[in-house]
């Protein structure tokens, strides 16, 4: 289903293999960016260094695809930029939490993963590289049995419906991306 969230575009699928394999795939078959990606269930979800990430329904699966603006030099930086968005966008949504930064790409909330967030790029004939950035944050509920501690909002208090994160984070990246393309 297409729509828009805070002005960008949206494409909401129930379910995909990876948000961030659509976004390129897309970026291939000529789309421009800035799009938003999302899906209500993941079937191929992954993490840095091909890590398996759990996608259960109830979390947010999203990833923004961006082209023809992100000099290759520049695209690590782009991490430090979802990271910083989606922190504003989670403080947004209850002041009370106080997310931490883990280089390079995880959300942590009293020493336990969130978020993550992975970016892929990918050359696209004649146009700057395209990028996606994927996140996830578990909204309503986290895996089990990691070899590190994870947990989810609504294990501290926080009821965010993926949709209105979504549509938190998305106005908060426009921000971000825009303080990033000036100077970072």
């Amino acid at each position: 289903m297409a729509s828009e969230t805070a002005g960008i575009r949206l494409i909401a699928h129930d379910t995909l293999g990876s948000t961030n394999a659509e976004a390129l795939a897309l970026a291939r078959a000529g789309e421009h960016g800035p799009l938003w990606v999302t899906a209500a269930c993941q079937s191929a979800g992954r993490g840095r260094r091909g890590n398996a990430w759990t996608s259960e329904p109830g979390n947010l699966y999203a990833s923004l695809l961006l082209t023809d603006t992100v000099p290759a030099g520049r695209t690590p930086e782009l991490c430090f930029v979802a990271a910083l968005a989606l922190h504003d966008a989670v403080s947004a949504l209850s002041p009370a939490l106080k997310p931490q930064l883990k280089w390079p790409n995880d959300l942590l909330l009293d020493g336990a993963k969130f978020a993550g967030i992975l970016i892929e790029a990918e050359s696209v004939q004649g146009r700057s590289p395209a990028v996606a950035i994927g996140i996830g944050v578990n909204c309503a509920h986290h895996p089990r049995d990691l070899p590190y501690p994870a947990t989810d909002l609504a294990a501290h208090g926080v009821a965010a419906a993926p949709v209105a994160l979504l549509e938190k984070l998305s106005a908060v990246m426009q921000v971000r991306l825009a303080q990033w393309e000036a100077g970072f």
